[in-house]
């Protein structure tokens, strides 16, 4: 079924907003904004299930979801978090494997969605996506080694000075990270890997020291340089 006037202006705004589509042909980036289903979902709703069948990959537009592996127990890693211009799902696509893991909205999300079917016969036919196609698995394969270095090599306090430098932002002179409505102790604590009473001593020792301040809507880092050294420890 084609694609709504508005909403193909949309779907190329996105293609050209994700770095590694961002140098497309226009050609390219026309016909694959032809083959993407306008998807919404709320915080909370599941987008796709670990181990289910891969069907469609994913170019998110607007909001942030996060990728869990669930263990037998029921304890939850966080994988990783995605928000706008990101894509996922393609692992599973150009795998033929189910889903690695469960990627949940965690607030109202807007995002497009690709037939896997469809995408692979693009890639055959633009070699140009497919090298796109290929950037993100690889960038995606790099991200993972590092995840694996800090959850192995890393102990909490230093995947926290670790996380925290790296999601940092530099706002009137101040370098601090925007806590959002969902960024609590729980969602951190699954996101380093470990519990939330480790995970908020480790935070006071920081602010104790004078490396950085809690307040309810940010994390103010007060001093950079140590807080790096932290992440090496």
């Amino acid at each position: 079924m084609p694609v709504a006037t508005s909403d193909f202006s949309r779907a190329k705004q996105t293609i050209t907003a994700i770095k590694q589509f961002s140098t497309l042909p226009d050609n390219v980036i026309e016909v694959l904004a032809r083959q993407m289903i306008p998807r919404t979902y709320n915080a909370g709703q599941v987008i796709c299930l670990e181990g289910e069948a891969g069907e469609y990959v994913y170019l998110l537009e607007k909001g942030w979801v996060k990728g869990v592996r669930t263990a037998t127990d029921g304890r939850e890693q966080a994988a990783l978090f995605l928000h706008d211009c990101e894509i996922f799902g393609d692992e599973a696509i150009f795998s033929g494997a189910a889903y690695p893991v469960t990627v949940i909205a965690l607030e109202k999300v807007s995002a497009w969605a690709i037939e896997g079917s469809a995408l692979i016969a693009l890639t055959r036919r633009f070699p140009e996506l497919a090298l796109a196609c290929l950037e993100h698995l690889s960038d995606r394969v790099l991200y993972y080694v590092q995840l694996v270095e800090d959850l192995g090599l890393r102990s909490v306090r230093a995947r926290i000075a670790h996380t925290l430098l790296s999601h940092a932002e530099l706002k009137d002179g101040t370098l601090m990270i925007p806590r959002r409505s969902w960024t609590t102790l729980d969602e951190m604590a699954a996101r380093l890997g470990t519990v939330r009473d480790v995970l908020s001593r480790s935070l006071n020792a920081l602010e104790t020291e004078g490396i950085l301040h809690l307040e309810r809507s940010q994390i103010i880092i007060l001093d950079p340089q140590k807080l790096l050294e932290r992440g090496k420890a």
